[in-house]
């Protein structure tokens, strides 16, 4: 047995009594390095690494290069930190079946997580049915830091493919507030538009920055004056 192998199998058992609720975050992150560095101490990293970067959100979007240059962090360890955004997204994004989005809070709860870890505005259309069943959540665009631009014809493709009754569009702000700006308003009313030419119903438009968001179907920024969630 090694050196730190007692402490860890104490962390483990911890673990598996209370969870993560009874961790502090630099347990947690200790506990995980330990899995890409066996025979290292991993407290005085995981202390390091939130020192540099002020916390686990930071850590998880820091690039490799930088990362690695924390003492005891090689390729391995980067890599496994560098996985975690993308693991959650996954796993909230298995939790479909039987999903009913008939209300704004409903929508955003379902649209959140799968804007973890995204550092660049990034686009969704949740497809539904005519009692708001969910149908599907495709990633239409991905753009720089500020923009990301969304065809009307891929909208449409798009809810015409799943046969959808209602969509709902939606994207984040980066590293900014969940309000819309002139530009979003005018690609609402140019899809709303667009889908309704199809008898296709634009529900909302949601922005989401961080765990914050706004959905302008509730917040009275439709200029189309329709609301179709029940």
């Amino acid at each position: 047995m090694g050196i730190h192998d007692g402490h860890r199998e104490r962390m483990r058992q911890r673990y598996d009594q209370m969870g993560a609720d009874g961790f502090h975050d630099h347990e947690m992150l200790e506990m995980l390095l330990s899995c890409a560095l066996p025979r290292v101490d991993t407290n005085p990293i995981a202390h390091e690494l939130l020192h540099v970067y002020g916390s686990l959100h930071g850590i998880c979007h820091a690039p490799r290069e930088s990362l690695q240059k924390i003492p005891g962090i090689g390729p391995n360890a980067a890599t496994l930190l560098r996985l975690i955004p993308g693991l959650c997204r996954m796993y909230y994004s298995e939790q479909e079946t039987h999903v009913v989005l008939n209300s704004p809070e409903k929508c955003a709860a379902y649209l959140i997580p799968r804007f973890i870890g995204r550092t660049v505005e990034t686009v969704f259309l949740i497809c539904t049915d005519s009692k708001h069943r969910l149908l599907s959540c495709i990633l239409l665009a991905t753009g720089n830091l500020n923009s990301a631009a969304v065809s009307s014809r891929s909208v449409v493709e798009t809810a015409l493919r799943f046969n959808a009754a209602h969509v709902v569009l939606a994207h984040n702000h980066p590293n900014g507030v969940a309000l819309p700006s002139e530009e979003d308003l005018h690609t609402t009313d140019r899809l709303y538009s667009a889908l309704a030419g199809v008898t296709v119903h634009l529900v909302d438009h949601i922005i989401v920055a961080d765990n914050d968001y706004v959905s302008m179907a509730d917040s009275g920024y439709f200029s189309m004056n329709a609301s179709y969630y029940p």
